[in-house]
This record gives C-alpha cells, sequence and structure tokens, in this order.
C-alpha cells in the first residue's frame, strides 16, 4: 500500500477506476481535496461526475486504485465501514431531495442530528436555523408532499448542513431550482462551508455556477482533462448571517 496523502488534504485518489456493467465511468482519476476547500467538479452529463463523488465518499467501492479520507483509507473498507463512515462525517445533496415523507420539513433537517445523538432541543433549534437561513422557516411543519420542488430541494440542504459534517457532496444540487434561487441556495451552502470550515465537493453542468467555488476541475469521459484551477475570489457574495452559529456549531462531530 502507497504512503498517507498529505495532511491538509481531507479527500485524496489516486488512480481510481470505476465502471458501470462494464461501461467505463473513471478511468484513473487522481484528485486531492484541501480541507475547508470549495471544489467544483464540472463536465458535461455523463462525463463521470455522479461516479468520481460516489467513489470519494464511499458510496461507490472502487475497482482500482485509492481513496484517502482524512489520512485513513476508505477503499479497504466493506460496506458497513463505508456506511458508518458516510452517516458520521460526511453529507449529501442530490439533484433530488429524497425527503422522508412520513416526516415534517423541520423533523427532515432534524433526523441526522437525532440520530447522532444530539438532544431533541439542540436538533430542532439547529433545524429551525437552517432552515431560516434557506427562508424556508415557514414552511417546517409541512410534509413534502405539500411542498413545491425548489422547497423539498432547500430543506434537503439543510438537511445536508445540519449536523455540520466534515465534508458536504453536492451533487447537482440545483437541478430543480430557477437561476435566482440557485444562486441563492448556492451561495448559502459555500457560505455556510466556509464559516464552518466545511469542505464542500460540488458537481455541476453549469458553468454559471463554478464562481462559488475556490478551484475547478473538468471531466471528460471519465479523465481529468485539465489541472486544476483557481476560482476569482470575491464573485460569490456575502457569507449569510451568523444566525444559529452556537447552536449548530453545537452538534459538529
Amino acid at each position: 500500500m502507497s504512503a498517507a496523502p498529505p495532511d491538509n488534504d481531507v479527500l485524496w485518489a489516486r488512480g481510481i477506476v470505476k465502471s458501470h456493467h462494464g461501461t467505463p465511468a473513471l478511468r484513473g482519476i487522481s484528485i486531492g481535496v484541501r480541507e475547508g476547500e470549495v471544489l467544483a467538479v464540472t463536465g458535461p452529463r455523463g462525463s463521470g461526475k455522479s461516479t468520481l463523488l460516489g467513489c470519494l465518499s464511499a458510496l461507490l467501492p472502487v475497482d482500482d486504485g485509492e481513496v484517502w479520507f482524512n489520512s485513513a483509507p476508505v477503499h479497504t473498507l466493506g460496506r458497513a465501514g463505508r456506511e458508518r463512515l458516510r452517516r458520521d462525517r460526511f453529507g449529501f445533496v442530490g439533484s433530488e431531495p429524497h425527503l422522508v415523507p412520513e416526516l415534517t420539513a423541520r423533523e427532515n433537517v432534524a433526523l441526522p442530528l437525532l440520530l447522532a445523538g444530539a438532544g431533541n432541543k439542540a436538533a430542532y433549534t439547529a433545524a429551525d436555523e437552517w432552515l431560516e437561513r434557506l427562508d424556508v422557516g415557514e414552511i417546517g411543519r409541512r410534509r413534502p408532499d405539500r411542498l413545491l420542488q425548489s422547497q423539498r430541494q432547500r430543506i434537503a440542504v439543510a438537511r445536508a448542513l445540519s449536523p455540520l459534517p466534515t465534508v458536504v457532496f453536492a451533487d447537482d444540487p440545483t437541478a430543480p431550482l430557477h437561476r435566482e434561487a440557485a444562486d441563492q441556495v448556492l451561495r448559502i451552502l459555500t457560505s455556510a462551508a466556509r464559516s464552518h470550515q466545511l469542505t464542500l465537493v460540488l458537481a455541476t453542468h453549469d458553468p454559471e455556477l463554478v464562481r462559488f467555488a475556490d478551484r475547478a476541475v473538468a471531466l471528460v469521459d471519465g479523465r481529468l482533462t485539465a489541472p486544476a484551477a483557481p476560482v476569482p475570489r470575491g464573485t460569490t457574495g456575502s457569507a449569510p448571517g451568523a444566525a444559529g452559529a452556537s447552536a449548530v456549531s453545537a452538534t459538529r462531530r
């Protein structure tokens, strides 16, 4: 086994290969993600973005290569170990919200905190604060079937952020949103990541959203097509208010 990655890389992959039913999806990808970085993974649909996020997040086992998280090997973990890592250290936002239909919006956001052992008061206080930051506080007591698609997506973002995971993986998270709402959600997501020192890995085929990242990499046909490029800072807008920081910070592991 090779040496562990640099200490400042919270995620690190070398030569990862992944196929789906015999069709290559990743062809020898090597990449590092620094602690607290907002990294955008760009490329057209079918380029391997979702597969890369799946391998980095332990959702998918790699066929070949290495994946490390905080200098610990992920590629050697079994199913139970990968599930534990995702539950305890990672947050996820997809292009579909996948909320628990029997729970209210507020209960959906509090759920990961409750599963992690937080008390009811702390979990629901944090949930309320994240809902407010995403401008959906007034619908906290409604169930998903009574919400608009754009509202459900904001609930999913709040749920991913509420336990303050080490890394948030966002796979085309603004797909259901119109431009203005997409910009607002990405601004909150990236600003929250920076203010709480979270690492954010964002996959998108929308080049307009790259401006919210610190750095971008491009994928085409499962290969990196260019070196990682820095993104000019100062274009992401100001960070959202710090309301709720104390209650939310108390839940971070």
